[in-house]
Parts: C-alpha cells; sequence; structure tokens
C-alpha cells in the first residue's frame, strides 16, 4: 500500500470528500440529533408472523425478526419499504430461527424467546431488552429517528456501562469509548485518530451487542444518552445479548464469519518492496527478492514470504522462478493486487499464496472491498490447495473471514509505537483476529525505534516490514549489531511459539476471539482494565501480558498487572496483582513481558521457519505451576485446508501444582487426539517448568528419572533432568525419549513448588536507576540496590558482566542483607574509547546468594550508555561526537549542507549569500543530539535555510537540554533572514538540536545550523 499518487490520488480525492462528510471528533461527545429529524411515533398497527414481527407506526414500518434466542434483528422503514443493500454479501446463512411467543401486555407488546424479552411500547413505539429473569440489558430514551440522509438510534446509558468496538480506531478501542464519539468509515487516516478497516458493530459492559448491517458511514457517540447513527435512510441493526464480552464477539461473528485460520507462513515475518524497475531503489529485477531473501538466511533471521511487487506501477517477471527460489529458501510468494485479481490464477497456479488488496479496492465502496476481500481469497483456494490469506488497508464487517486487516503507510517513530499498541488489541474486540502494522513503518523510523517496534509486535500473530520508500530499508538485519541480534532474538521467540498463537488462532476461528486482546476482556470485572491504566500494554492469549516501551527511555513505568501472580519472562521475578510496576528496567533489547502464573505453553524450540520441523523434533512446554491449570494444544498440516474436513489434532496439558509454596507438581500430558497428514506419531518432549527450587526427584510415569549434573550432561542425554538455580531465578529442565503421541503420560516433581519457590519471600530484588552512562575510557560508578525479601540473604555477592571490550570491577560481597533491608553498591564499568554512543549496552547484575537454606540467584538487566567525555573548551558541534542522529532525507552533514542519500555530498554552508566553514546541515525533520556533561554554558549559531533551496521549504529550529526546549525559532522559510541564536544551557548534561517541518511538504527543508558552536569549560 502507497500514499496514491497521479491516478490513484484524483481517485482518493473524491473519496475524501465522501469521508469528510461522516468525519466528527474523536474526543468529546456530540450527541445532538440531525436537523429535521423525525421520530417513530404510536404503533398503529401489529402482526406476528413466526419469529417475525410487524410493527406499524403510520406510514413508517418496524420489523422484528429473532435469528437465535439471544440475537435478532430491528429494520425500520421510514417509508414502509424495507431494503437491505448488504443483501448475502456480510450476513451469513443462519439455522432455523428459534421458538418464539408473543403477548399483549397493554402498554407495550412483549417479543420473547427463552433468553430474552424485546418490549415494544406502544406510545411512542420504544424497544428495550430485558434478559428472562427480567433484568434489563438496554432501553431506548426515544424511538429511533431520520431524517433525509440518516437513521438514528438513542439509548440510555448506564452508570458505569463501558463500550468498545467500532473495528480499527487508531490510537484508541483497547479502553472504553464512554465518553468519546467514534467514526466507523473509510477515511484513509492511517496515522493516529484514524479509523481504517472500520465495523459498524460495537459492544457494551452491560451485556449486549449491535451491529449495524450497511454499508453506509456510522457515527457513534457514548455520552448520555448514546447516539448511534448511521447515514441511510433506513435503519438495520442485530442484537446481541450475552454474559460476556466474549459471548457477545462470538455471536457477531457467528452472523458475519468466524475468523479464518492463516497458514502457518502466515503466522512468521514477512517482507514486502517493489523489486521490478523500483525507482527508489534503481533498476532492479524481480528475482533480485532471491538477494534479500538470502539476506535473512545469512543472518539466521526467520521469513515466511515475500511481496515482491509492492509500489505503484510495479509488475513482475519469472514469477515461477521467483517463487520457486523462495521456496528454496523457506518462503512463499506474495503480489500486490494494485491491477486487480484478473491474473490470479495463473499467479496462484505460479506460486502466488498471498493477496494484498490495494487502497483502490475501496474504490468503489465497501461492498467492493469486502468482494475483492473474499475472491481474492477464494482464487488462492480456487488455484491450489493452500488456504486464503490476504491483507487489506480498509476493510468492513465480515473481512475477518478471509484476510489480515493493516493499519495503512505510516512513518516510524516513538509515537507511532505508542498509538498502534491499544489499535491492534482494540480491534480484536470487533472480531478482528489479524491486525497489524508495518514494523517501524514504511517511511521515517531510526535502529532504536526499529527494533523497539518489531520486539512486541512479535507478539502480534501478523506482522510485515514495507521497504523501499525509507533512507534505508526496512529488513530486520539492514541496521547492523546490535539490532540485528536483538531482532534475531525476538522473531526466533515468534517462531518457538507459533504452537502457542497457531492453537490460538484455531479458537479464533471457534470464537471469534484473535489471540491478541485488551485486559477488559480477560479481565472486565477489573476497574483499571478499561482505563488509561491499562492502555498501552495487551495481552496475547491469555498468559502472556505485554507492555512496549513507546518512548526513547531504558525503563518503562505504569505497567499495570491484573489480579494474579505474574512472572518477569526474562527474570523470574514474581509479581502479585494487582499491581503497577513503575521502573522497570528495559534495556534496548529487552521487551517487558510478563507470563500468567498457572501457564503452560507449547513451543518449537530452535527453530527458523515452521519448515524446520521434522518427525522427530521434539515439543517444549513452557509451565509456570500455580494451582490447577490446563492448555490444549491444536495441530494440523498448517498449510493446505484439510483441517476444515476434520483432519487435525488436539493434546491436553494439564497441571495440577500449590498455590504457593512447596509441594508436588504433576503434569498430565494426554494423547493426541486425531489426525492430519504429517502428524508426529511420535516425539520426544521437553519441559522447563518454573519452580524456584529443586525438586527431590522426578518422576516419569512413576518411573523416577536420572538428575543431571549440568546444563551440558542435560543436553547431551535422551532422557533426564536438571536445575539451574541462575535461570529465572530457578527452572527445572525436563526431556524424555520419544514418545507415541496417541498415548498420555504424566510427570511428578517430588517436593518442588509453586513459582516463586518453596519459600517465595526468599528472594532478593535487584534494581538500578534508569539513564546511566558511561564514559568512554575511563572507569565510571554504576549504582545497584538489592534488597532481601521476607527472608535474611546470606554470602551475597553482586557481580557485573558486559559486552566483549568492556572492563568491569570486582564483585562486591556481603555477608548478609537482612529481611525488607537494602543495601546499594557502586561498581564500575569502563566503555572502550570507540564504543559507539549510538548503541546503548545491556549490562547484567548477577546476584548470589543462599536464603532459606538454599542458594539462589537473581540475574538483573539493565542499559547504559557509553558516551565520550564532555568538552572542556569551546568545541565546533560539528566536531562533536553525536549520540544520535534522526534526518529528513540522508545522513545529517558535518560543515556542509544536507546533500543527497550519501555522506559528505552536500554542498558549503550558505546563508545570506555568507558561506560558513563550519556548522551543521540537515533536512526536517531531524534532531542531533550531543553530549555536554554539564560542562557547557551555551550554544551558539546562525539558524536558517540554505541558500541552495531558493525561495521554498518551511521549517522551525529549536534547542531542547536534558528533555526540555529552550528555544524555539519562529517559522523560516527559503527567503528569510538569517536568526542568531544564542541559547544558555545551565550546565545541561545532552543537548539536542532540532528541525521542524512546518508546512508538512518537507520539499526544500534544508536547516543549516550555520557557525554552531558549545561554549564550555573544564
Amino acid at each position: 500500500m502507497r500514499k496514491p499518487t497521479g491516478l490513484r490520488a484524483a481517485v482518493v480525492a473524491v473519496l475524501l470528500g465522501l469521508a469528510a462528510a461522516v468525519a466528527g471528533p474523536v474526543g468529546g461527545v456530540r450527541a445532538d440529533a440531525p436537523a429535521h429529524a423525525q421520530t417513530v411515533g404510536d404503533i398503529t398497527g401489529f402482526a406476528a408472523d413466526g419469529p417475525v414481527y410487524h410493527l406499524h407506526a403510520g406510514r413508517a414500518e418496524a420489523r422484528v425478526s429473532f435469528v437465535t434466542d439471544r440475537t435478532f434483528r430491528v429494520e425500520l422503514a421510514p417509508d414502509g419499504t424495507f431494503s437491505d443493500p448488504t443483501g448475502k454479501d456480510i450476513v451469513l446463512p443462519q439455522g432455523a430461527p428459534p421458538a418464539t411467543h408473543w403477548r399483549d401486555a397493554g402498554d407495550a407488546y412483549e417479543l420473547r424467546t427463552s433468553q430474552v424479552t424485546l418490549k415494544a411500547f406502544k406510545a411512542p413505539l420504544r424497544f428495550e431488552l430485558r434478559r428472562a429473569d427480567g433484568s434489563l440489558v438496554w432501553s431506548e430514551a426515544k424511538g429511533l429517528s431520520w431524517d433525509d440522509k440518516t437513521t438514528t438510534q438513542t439509548l440510555a446509558r448506564g452508570g458505569d456501562e463501558q463500550f468498545y468496538g467500532a473495528g480499527m480506531q487508531n490510537g484508541r478501542g483497547n479502553t472504553s469509548h464512554r465518553g468519546h464519539t467514534v467514526e466507523v468509515g473509510v477515511d484513509y487516516h492511517w496515522d493516529d485518530g484514524g479509523h481504517p478497516n472500520s465495523v459498524p458493530f460495537y459492544l457494551s459492559s452491560a451485556g449486549y451487542g449491535v451491529f449495524r448491517n450497511t454499508y453506509a458511514p456510522n457515527t457513534y457517540a457514548f455520552g448520555q444518552p448514546v447516539t448511534t447513527r448511521a447515514e441511510e435512510r433506513r435503519f438495520d441493526a442485530y442484537y446481541f445479548a450475552g454474559p460476556s464480552a466474549k459471548d457477545v464477539i462470538g455471536q457477531y461473528t457467528s452472523l458475519t464469519g468466524k475468523p479464518f485460520l492463516p497458514p502457518l507462513y502466515g503466522l512468521e515475518i514477512g517482507d514486502s518492496d517493489c523489486y521490478l524497475h523500483n525507482a527508489n531503489r534503481g533498476e532492479r529485477h524481480t528475482l533480485d527478492s532471491l538477494k534479500v531473501a538470502d539476506g535473512y538466511t545469512e543472518h539466521d533471521l526467520p521469513n515466511g514470504w515475500m511481496l515482491v511487487n509492492d509500489g505503484y506501477g510495479c509488475g513482475y517477471e519469472n514469477l515461477a522462478g521467483t517463487s520457486k527460489g523462495l521456496g528454496e529458501r523457506k518462503m512463499k510468494l506474495g503480489l500486490w493486487t494494485e491491477d486487480g485479481i484478473g491474473k490470479l490464477a495463473d499467479q496462484v497456479k505460479a506460486g502466488q499464496r498471498i493477496a494484498k488488496l490495494d487502497v483502490a479496492w475501496v474504490g468503489d465502496g465497501y461492498k467492493f472491498a469486502l468482494d475483492g476481500c473474499k475472491d481474492a481469497y477464494r482464487g488462492i483456494e480456487d488455484n491450489s490447495d493452500a488456504r486464503g490469506f490476504t491483507w487489506a488497508p480498509e476493510s468492513w464487517s465480515g473481512a475477518q473471514r478471509c484476510g489480515v486487516q493493516w493499519s495503512g503507510d505510516q512513518s516510524g517513530s516513538w509515537d507511532y509505537i505508542r498509538w498502534q499498541i491499544p489499535t491492534y488489541a482494540g480491534a480484536t474486540l470487533s472480531g478482528l483476529a489479524y491486525t497489524t502494522g508495518d514494523v517501524d513503518g514504511i517511511f521515517g523510523g531510526s535502529p532504536r525505534t526499529y527494533v523497539r517496534d518489531l520486539e512486541w509486535k512479535s507478539f502480534l500473530p501478523a506482522m510485515m516490514t514495507m521497504d523501499g520508500w525509507a533512507p534505508t530499508d526496512k529488513q530486520p538485519y539492514r541496521h547492523g549489531e546490535p539490532y540485528t541480534s536483538i531482532s534475531r532474538t525476538y522473531l526466533k521467540l515468534k517462531e518457538s511459539l507459533l504452537p502457542y498463537m497457531y492453537s490460538y488462532a484455531a479458537e479464533a476461528t471457534r470464537t471469534g476471539i484473535g489471540p491478541v486482546r485488551p485486559l477488559s476482556l480477560e479481565y472486565p470485572d477489573d476497574p483499571k482494565a478499561a482505563t488509561d491504566a491499562a492502555k498501552y500494554e495487551f495481552l496475547t492469549g491469555r498468559d502472556f501480558l505485554v507492555a512496549p516501551v513507546h518512548q526513547d527511555s531504558d525503563t518503562r513505568d505504569g505497567i499495570y498487572l491484573p489480579r494474579g501472580t505474574w512472572v518477569d519472562y526474562w527474570s523470574g521475578r514474581t509479581y502479585q496483582g494487582p499491581v503497577t510496576v513503575d521502573g522497570y528496567s528495559a534495556p534496548l533489547d529487552t521487551l517487558p513481558l510478563f507470563v500468567r502464573a498457572g501457564a503452560a505453553v507449547p513451543m518449537w524450540p530452535g527453530i527458523r521457519s515452521y519448515q524446520d520441523r521434522t518427525a522427530h523434533s521434539p515439543l517444549a512446554w513452557d509451565v509456570y505451576p500455580q494451582g490447577r491449570s490446563s492448555f490444549t494444544l491444536y495441530e494440523d498440516d498448517g498449510v493446505t485446508r484439510a483441517h476444515r474436513d476434520g483432519h487435525s489434532a488436539t493434546q491436553r496439558v494439564r497441571v495440577a501444582a500449590p498455590r504457593s509454596g512447596g509441594g508436588d507438581v504433576r503434569i498430565d500430558v494426554g494423547a493426541s487426539r486425531g489426525s492430519f497428514r504429517g502428524k508426529q506419531t511420535a516425539r520426544p518432549y521437553r519441559f522447563t517448568v518454573h519452580t524456584g527450587d529443586a525438586p527431590r526427584g522426578v518422576a516419569l510415569d512413576g518411573r523416577p528419572l536420572k538428575r543431571l549434573p549440568s546444563a551440558a550432561a542435560y543436553e547431551a542425554a535422551d532422557e533426564g533432568w536438571f536445575h539451574d538455580p541462575a535461570d529465572r531465578a530457578g527452572v527445572v529442565r525436563i526431556k524424555t525419549a520419544t514418545r507415541p503421541t496417541d498415548r498420555a503420560f504424566g510427570l511428578v516433581l517430588k517436593g518442588a513448588s509453586a513459582v516463586g519457590g518453596r519459600t517465595p519471600g526468599a528472594t532478593v530484588a535487584v534494581t538500578t536507576p534508569g539513564g546511566q552512562e558511561v564514559t568512554k575510557g575511563a572507569p565510571t560508578t554504576v549504582r545497584t540496590a538489592l534488597t532481601a525479601g521476607t527472608r535474611t540473604a546470606h554470602q551475597v555477592s553482586v557481580a557485573l558482566s558486559a559486552p566483549r571490550g568492556w572492563k568491569v570491577s570486582a564483585p562486591v560481597r556481603h555477608a548478609r542483607i537482612a529481611a525488607g533491608a537494602t543495601r546499594r553498591d557502586a561498581l564500575t564499568l569502563t566503555a572502550p574509547r570507540d564504543a559507539r554512543s549510538a548503541d546503548p549496552v545491556t549490562v547484567t547484575a548477577t546476584v548470589r546468594y543462599r536464603s532459606a537454606g538454599a542458594p539462589r540467584t537473581a540475574v538483573h538487566r539493565f542499559q547504559v550508555r557509553p558516551v565520550p567525555p564532555a568538552p572542556a573548551e569551546d568545541t565546533w558541534a560539528s566536531d562533536l561526537e553525536w549520540l544520535s542522529e534522526t534526518n529528513g532525507y540522508g545522513p545529517a552533514e558535518r560543515d556542509r549542507s544536507n546533500g543527497e542519500s550519501g555522506a559528505a555530498d552536500g554542498h558549503p554552508l550558505t546563508l545570506a549569500g555568507k558561506t560558513y566553514a563550519k556548522g551543521l546541515g540537515t533536512h526536517a525533520d531531524s534532531g542531533l543530539e550531543f553530549y555536554t556533561g554539564g560542562r557547557c554554558s551555551s550554544f551558539t549559531a546562525d539558524a536558517g535555510i540554505d541558500d541552495e533551496i531558493a525561495d521554498y521549504g518551511e521549517v522551525a529550529f529549536s534547542v531542547e537540554a536534558d528533555g526540555k526546549v529552550l528555544w524555539t525559532s519562529p517559522k523560516l522559510t527559503g527567503t528569510s533572514a538569517p536568526v542568531a541564536v544564542d541559547v544558555p544551557l545551565g550546565g545541561a548534561r545532552h543537548v539536542r538540536l532540532r528541525v521542524t517541518d512546518t508546512d508538512g511538504k518537507k520539499s526544500g527543508d534544508h536547516g543549516d545550523w550555520a557557525g554552531a558552536r558549545f561554549h564550555c569549560s573544564g
């Protein structure tokens, strides 16, 4: 998908005119009725026809049709003539209608099933829904109303009623819409505040949901009262009553279609670019995509598929050869449908397995978009044995049946990460199971925003990189180290979690509930789950809580953990919810990630592709024992449609453990039920059990397993167990020999414990301040704090480990740390003189101690940043190292104007006819960060747009110190006189020089910091 140009832009301009007509405020509630609205009057006639009831109100007629005992449809035709523009497009054929009854209750007609009663008050006609027990579900505050262009329903709002849904609502959706207005319709606004992939469905915490059966744009104002409006002169809505949000979503997706089950490669990362005659990357050919595919394999990075024609006017050649080459590299071929799907049959026969739909698919309206999704999906299935798999940026109800919903073209930034977090979890509440955005956007971005974005998106089912539009391509190996290694860690973790994610994908096809979930879905009674306290986090399945870092920081505040015990995935530290965690140490390579105690997570260890699995590959279970819990693994061939004919299998694992503290842990692995082609008839098993302390022994079906003395011995053995106290606060690793999958077996860890160990308070917590800096080439103090739990810690030592080339001081030792006491230590680190300041480094503090009679280990990872020695005298800015650099086009330049895409290709710095020998040449939006270490009193420069730009461009300059804006220029154009800059720095440690585009054009925004100089002293 690209932002349209040329003819596309003309088409989109027309569409945007339509979208503007339905646009409205996002923040405040707009509950006013349309001008000249009419409201339905008194009932003048009533007729019952089985499960369908007709209510006349003068010329207008309402019709009520029951679909199930908890789902029904209400229609209103102001002129008495019913219509249905959606036809059979969205609502699927349903089963036989339920038994219904009606009675005249005097002031109302009561229409009943065994579960609900819909009351139709007579004077005037007004609807109210109650459950079988008489409790209120919803009630109209007034009757249905309409004008020439819209129809509106007005509902009374409950005192604490919360609202969710409306599809993909960028920047919101996982928390309540109460008090806000949301728009439902195509707007081509793909950034924060937009609403691509809208769905005319919402649900309420009062136990109901509403689907407007329409192709018209909608506006939902969740004020008091609630007003929901569609841009059409007909009313058509389905209502769902249920005990929970999950049940309501299930009913909605039973009506409009359950989410499709993606192939396994669809749950791996994908790569998109234009390879034929790429205007941004020079002359290339489709087969050149194989060179990029080789980059993934050479860097040991997973990649499931490649879209090879992703760019306006980008075609393809040698499709079969490209597909064959990708297949040899364990990847599938995808194509963009810019030119329609007329050639889809031949393309699929040549190897295409992914179809991404162009924005023009929405050109003729939502029906065209939905038909495009269904046709492309069906085209793949009609011409191969593969499953349909599509991507779309603007879709509608029903599209969950055939594709991934993708949020469109954005620019990578910290804010991009921030607003996407609530977007995709929120979309799940509208039955959209597979939603995502490009890793680090397609424009902009930086090495740090790239890996931070990739980290958390690895916990979305679908993810993709899109290349060719930013100064640097977006493959996960483009930024070099340490970024490539960080990306590898998370992409391989995503691969290892495929059986977990795939099991939840299969669940979505049964229930309508996608794998990525807002906290409010799993914890509906938690008063904070629907609020901003949980806005920037989500659940993947029930077991993983993901709290992405969305600022340029090495700590994360405000992580809300709901009730229960939560385990830090990286350290094994436990937290008892509900609790808000502040100051969580999150080095660049660490995603704040927590696992629910009680989880049993199936994994495929050590793979780069699902195709790496063989008949003899192990199945691993990551177990966090607490109480009684279970997980059901779903398996099929992962690629074909045979599962629809029942060719699949399930295997259930049950765990029984103490609620807390010591006791036996039992793991029962059930027999695998069902069959499919390629199913493992036998396999070895691996278990990682987070018990903290070592058990007395481990038995397999009553037979003792051998305890192995070391990790190396464990790896070499076919069967046995090993306790590793240094791994995540203590884990027990168990492996079995190959076992038949059709037979159950049981493991017992005798005298083990729940997560947290036999004595949960025996742990030592380690913390470090955020933002610690290490001067290159000089010993620098770093600080740690050790806090003992409810038991005294003895023989305590804390040692640092750092990357190769760094020097660390000797460990610090303490004879004891009393229960509840804290010891603060100062250790030293020395960074190499050639360390890159732009690349933060992760340091590990390892604490070894004895507590509650056992040896224990706590590991804490934190980030330090190498910085150059602070300047001790007046220094030109262009002679100082940049701690970080962002630039709108190409690299920023030293002592030159901004040039093209290469380094040092600019021209002499020139402002108002004056040439400067020293200075900085940038292109908005840009930011250059300098380390001044508190030694500089002021910064001076002449700021302006370089003379080479002549009379265009518009920017503003600013100087920031330690995160505070000290000075901002007025808007400057190519004809503006330079501005003299003289900013006191007040002993700041960090200074950032920014140039910001102010007119949105970013053309000619060559901002010069001419004669830029820091005035410093020792």
